[in-house]
């Protein structure tokens, strides 16, 4: 049999592979960013800027990146972010998600615009978070962290930093829509990538029908056929702190607020009694004018004091880059695109080949530091660009 991952010896590798496999419309809704793509830039330039400062005659012989996280102790310092297209790029690709975590040990995070039904990604087993958007009416929201924590997710991640819908206007130029709605141009980008269309769509129309959201309520499981994807999903501009409250009082498991971008908020998270927050400006896809979370890091590590856990993402393309968050006080690094690539481009394989890329990388990175633990890393092998 073929192996879809010869070939990819970096991230880079596995963007360039999704790109040739995905139809355009869907490879630019999972790669691109938000307006002018400024943000996007921005976190990559902010992370390219932070050097390391290599500590030499060290014996790193025994180096290990294991941590331990809400209390479990996991092989990598990273968790697969939530990804509502995982679904779209691979067939039923939150599972084969969900088996390369739990193969490497680390967290997978299932995202509520997911394709895939809760209850059969539980079923392969690791360390499952699920990713919550509140809807306008909280009742079903409510209703879906019930059958959450029936499921057996151990964390809740509300994401609170898309109150309204980003522009993206290159979903709109495409024509690609959620629910999936037929236009000349989309058709014909789709009838030009064969392997996603026999391998991919023709496996749901033959099994499950058009992909949908598995995970709403079924009154809401509209068929992919209408509103440009990105803004397809019933968004809530009313949300407020009172809600984290509420959700503490039915979430009994650890629960973490993501997209949190100011150190004030962070500790309305932990006064509101969150277990952990992500730092994040949403891969750089929601406003525009968002500064780094890398540049952020350091303020919001010193607020919160260890009074919860940081976890940051956005931008983070090398083990380096996950290097250099730890020593700056993350707890952990959460990874979106990376493994979202993998899946697209090989399925469980691609995904699989992601974290390696992760794990070889941080531990090559820790031993040129002299530096043999990541529970070692501190802000002293770090080199912060001139203000």
């Amino acid at each position: 049999m073929k192996d879809d991952t010869l070939g990819l010896y970096n991230t880079a590798d596995l963007r360039e592979a999704a790109r040739r496999r995905l139809p355009k419309g869907l490879f630019e809704f999972m790669d691109r960013g938000n307006d002018d793509e400024v943000a996007m830039r921005d976190n990559r330039r902010a992370l390219d800027s932070i050097k390391l400062k290599p500590r030499v005659l060290v014996d790193v012989s025994k180096r290990s990146q294991e941590i331990s996280l809400f209390g479990k102790k996991q092989k990598m310092p990273v968790i697969i972010a939530p990804t509502g297209s995982a679904g779209l790029a691979w067939y039923e690709g939150e599972v084969a998600l969900a088996r390369a975590a739990a193969a490497h040990g680390i967290p997978f995070t299932l995202a509520v615009g997911s394709m895939t039904a809760m209850e059969k990604v539980v079923q392969v087993g690791g360390t499952l978070w699920f990713q919550l958007y509140m809807w306008p009416d909280r009742a079903l929201s409510h209703q879906l962290v019930a059958r959450a924590l029936d499921a057996g997710f151990e964390a809740l991640v509300l994401t609170v930093d898309t109150p309204v819908a980003p522009g993206r206007e290159y979903n709109l130029r495409n024509g690609f829509t959620i629910p999936f709605k037929f236009t000349r141009r989309n058709v014909v980008d789709v009838l030009s990538h064969p392997r996603w269309l026999l391998g991919v769509l023709s496996r749901y129309l033959l099994t499950t029908g058009m992909p949908r959201y598995q995970n709403f309520p079924p009154h809401m499981q509209t068929r992919i056929t209408a509103l440009p994807m990105g803004r397809s999903s019933a968004m809530n501009d009313t949300l407020t702190w009172d809600d984290v409250r509420q959700l503490r009082k039915l979430w009994p498991r650890k629960l973490i607020v993501k997209g949190v971008q100011h150190p004030r908020d962070a500790v309305l998270a932990a006064d509101c009694g969150a277990d952990g927050i992500v730092l994040s400006n949403h891969g750089g896809r929601v406003l525009d004018s968002a500064p780094p979370p890398i540049v952020t890091l350091p303020q919001v590590v010193e607020a919160v004091a260890k009074r919860i856990t940081v976890i940051v993402d956005s931008g983070f393309r090398r083990g380096a880059d996950v290097v250099k968050a730890l020593a700056l006080g993350a707890d952990a690094v959460m990874l979106g695109r990376a493994p979202l690539h993998g899946i697209a481009s090989a399925g469980e394989a691609g995904a699989l080949r992601a974290l390696t890329i992760y794990r070889d990388e941080i531990d090559r990175v820790m031993a040129l530091i002299g530096c043999p633990s990541v529970a070692d890393l501190n802000p002293d092998y770090v080199v912060m660009p001139p203000v």
